[in-house]
């Protein structure tokens, strides 16, 4: 297996909106900020053997956080919403 696939998508994001795009045949994962939509997509059907339809991403901006009173600010980070074809799946649960 190609390890630079693994530098490419670096986990599943599982929150409320994204188990709401799971429904819709979508996956979300947190990739990395040079990662382009060609990589993100041949990293996603190599590792999980699956279709991909489309893929489209979004870069997060960070956020200024407060923690005890004092200012701490979170990082940029990079989102691919991946469309699978039909009949196809992965479960994030399960991990890699």
């Amino acid at each position: 297996m190609n390890a630079h696939l693994y530098d490419i998508i670096l986990s599943p994001v599982i929150t409320e909106k994204a188990t709401m795009a799971s429904e819709a045949n979508q996956v979300i994962f947190k990739v990395a900020r040079k990662a382009t939509k060609p990589q993100v997509k041949e990293a996603v059907e190599k590792l999980f053997d699956v279709k991909v339809k489309a893929v489209n991403t979004l870069v997060r901006k960070g956020k200024t956080k407060r923690f005890r009173g004092i200012a701490g600010r979170q990082s940029d980070f990079k989102k691919a919403i991946v469309t699978l074809e039909d009949g196809h799946s992965i479960d994030v649960t399960t991990g890699l």
